[in-house]
């Protein structure tokens, strides 16, 4: 009944003609759960519904609505007959404002692994449903409803260590359905407080106490949300579990030597340090180490209450990291080095040339003694010599 109802319509769909039941041979089936196919990505939400199905139903893609918004063009499905087998796309972004009916819900929940210090772990959910519209006129009909539901899950903490000099914004891509906005964010090291001109460390490593300046930066990322780093540390390692580190701030706390410049209000973060060195790598021309933010894309409105001091379920006294990095993504790049200065500064150093000094005084003095030594002998005999002659004359 459902093919007879299809052929009988023989609708033109959006100027162009619908997929026939010829076309879609053996494609043509009932709906299962696995129709829908949904990409959640860091700018958008894109669905792909096999059409066969819907056809083998009773309808087509221009009755397929989302979220009820029939009467929104950008809403509305395309159909991609090139596709095998061939399906409807719907494509919407992640703006809250036109994301096409989509539901936006933030959810809170402790941390876990990496984020384990952390008592408020914030996920968006952004969901919504693709139904068909039954034209059927009358009392009864012979079509079944369709339901293709939608939910994609965005985590709001990350954590972000690139550390690469000349950083041009790294990315890595994002496949699961689960989706990330990770590919927005990117670390960059600057050698001046305008951010203009990258930071170049040399093979042989920059001076202690040069100033550095880190920016954490979302590109392409939904207005909605700004850029809050809850902790910046270093670490020896270049994948901080099961390394000595040292917090540049955390949540309640800061080093005396960490500055502050932005944080929390719009969607860049920036702080400064100067360049230290690990007293573990104290025998060590060059001290090499990399840095880690754990970042949250806060909501414009909570980023406030983010940005309060609020105290974490575990305070980190020990000198390794134990928590795996198994649910987290890292951007890794090169490291920072210091090098120590050149100049004879160790007790050692400065005895051994002591000794050499006074060794050479000794040498000196014993010499000047043995000539005068000589010199008096000499004069003695002559005075003696002379007294005689004198004698002899009288």
């Amino acid at each position: 009944m459902a093919l007879l109802g299809l052929l009988i319509l023989g609708t033109l769909v959006q100027g162009h003609l619908a997929l026939t039941v010829s076309e879609c041979g053996t494609s043509l089936r009932r709906p299962e759960y696995t129709d829908i196919a949904v990409y959640c990505g860091t700018e958008s939400i894109n669905l792909a519904i096999q059409i066969c199905p819907v056809i083998y139903t009773g309808y087509n893609e221009s009755l397929l609505i989302l979220n009820q918004m029939a009467n929104d063009p950008l809403c509305r499905g395309t159909m991609d007959a090139t596709a095998n087998p061939p399906v409807v796309r719907f494509s919407f972004p992640l703006r809250q404002l036109d994301a096409c009916g989509s539901i936006f819900h933030t959810t809170s929940a402790p941390g876990t692994g990496i984020f384990s210090d952390f008592s408020n772990i914030q996920t968006v959910n952004i969901s919504g449903v693709v139904k068909s519209f039954d034209p059927t006129i009358g009392t009864v009909t012979y079509n079944a409803e369709l339901k293709y539901f939608y939910s994609c899950a965005y985590p709001l903490e990350y954590l972000v260590n690139n550390t690469q000099v000349d950083v041009s914004s790294s990315s890595i891509a994002v496949k699961d359905n689960n989706g990330s906005f990770i590919s927005t964010l990117s670390m960059q090291l600057f050698k001046d407080i305008n951010y203009t001109t990258p930071l170049i460390i040399p093979s042989v490593g920059i001076e202690l106490r040069t100033n550095i300046y880190v920016q954490v930066i979302a590109a392409n990322l939904t207005s909605q949300y700004h850029v809050l780093l809850d902790r910046c540390y270093a670490s020896l390692s270049a994948l901080p579990s099961n390394s000595t580190f040292f917090n540049l701030f955390v949540p309640c706390s800061k080093d005396l030597f960490t500055t502050m410049l932005e944080n929390g209000n719009s969607q860049r973060a920036r702080f400064s340090f100067p360049a230290f060195r690990f007293i573990e790598q104290q025998n060590q021309t060059i001290s090499t180490y990399f840095l880690h933010c754990i970042t949250r894309l806060c909501e414009t409105s909570t980023c406030a209450t983010f940005k309060q001091c609020r105290r974490r379920r575990r305070e980190i006294q020990t000198a390794t990291i134990k928590d795996g990095l198994s649910d987290t993504t890292l951007i890794t790049s090169g490291p920072i080095k210091t090098h120590s200065d050149t100049t004879l500064t160790t007790k050692e150093g400065a005895l051994s040339s002591a000794q050499k000094a006074s060794g050479g005084a000794s040498v000196g003095l014993g010499i000047a003694l043995a000539v005068l030594v000589v010199a008096g002998t000499i004069a003695a005999l002559m005075a003696v010599s002379f007294y005689r002659k004198l004698r002899m004359l009288r």
